[in-house]
């Protein structure tokens, strides 16, 4: 099997549509061949992932939430602080929503990389 390179410029586009596209290629579902129990996706390079477009009020009004396990360790992250540290990380976040909550989820996630 071939791992082939796809290279995605994310300027101006939608940060949930753009997570689809990117999962899609990651899990390996556009080839012929695609098996749900094998890891056959490609590798997934963003650029410009400073420049997606969020629609509505998202970047005010959405927030991240996780919890540390402890008694009040629920953490409560605004969507607006995330994307100015690292840009990165939500569309990271939305394409690890959207993969198999299974063992195979940690390798697929590994191809996704920005730059």
């Amino acid at each position: 099997m071939k791992r082939e390179t796809h290279t995605i410029d994310a300027t101006d586009k939608v940060l949930g549509r753009l997570a689809v596209e990117i999962a899609v290629l990651l899990r390996g579902k556009h080839r012929p061949d695609f098996f749900p129990y094998k890891d056959m996706g490609d590798f997934v390079v963003v650029k410009n992932a400073e420049k997606i477009k969020f629609t509505g009020k998202k970047m005010e009004k959405k927030i991240y939430y996780h919890h540390s396990g402890y008694l009040g360790g629920l953490k409560a992250i605004p969507m607006k602080k995330i994307f100015d540290k690292e840009p990165g990380d939500l569309l990271r976040m939305a394409v690890y929503g959207m993969l198999p909550k299974n063992k195979l989820r940690a390798k697929i996630i590994k191809k996704l990389i920005f730059k």
